[in-house]
């Protein structure tokens, strides 16, 4: 498994730049970071539970706070917090970066949102309450 050697956050183009022991770097979008969280509350308890974000394209990083030697929990403008990123999870989202945006947007049009429609912050999902708390009702 590879560790990272350097991290910067890039608030005003957010994104996180990330370089690894093994050579390998990337640049990963706080967008697709907050919309692939590896919380319980976007990814749910299994296969099938995941949720859609939406309006996320201008979320931003208000802190990365590291647990231990293994992962950072970033803070999101949004008031997300609750994921860990582990280090090779972290490496996966840089490597798969291409597939995983066009996974997103495959899933935002597959949700009636087309162009940038559901990126735009204040997008709603259909037949949702957005004054409703969207966690799983416990905390993790």
């Amino acid at each position: 498994m590879a560790n990272p050697t350097a991290l910067t956050l890039h608030n005003k183009s957010r994104y996180l730049e990330i370089a690894f022991d093994d050579g390998a770097s990337f640049n990963i979008p706080f967008e697709l970071l907050r919309v692939y969280s590896p919380s319980a509350e976007v990814q749910g308890h299994g296969p099938g539970q995941e949720t859609l974000q939406v309006g996320k394209r201008d979320v931003g990083i208000t802190d990365l706070e590291p647990v231990g030697q293994y992962a950072l929990k970033p803070i999101f403008t949004d008031g997300h917090a609750s994921g860990l990123y582990t280090w090779q999870y972290l490496y996966d989202l840089g490597a798969n970066l291409d597939a995983r945006w066009h996974d997103y947007i495959g899933r935002l049009h597959a949700a009636g949102f087309f162009g940038d429609t559901g990126r735009e912050p204040g997008a709603v999902l259909h037949g949702t309450d957005t004054h409703a708390h969207q966690g799983c009702g416990h905390r993790h």
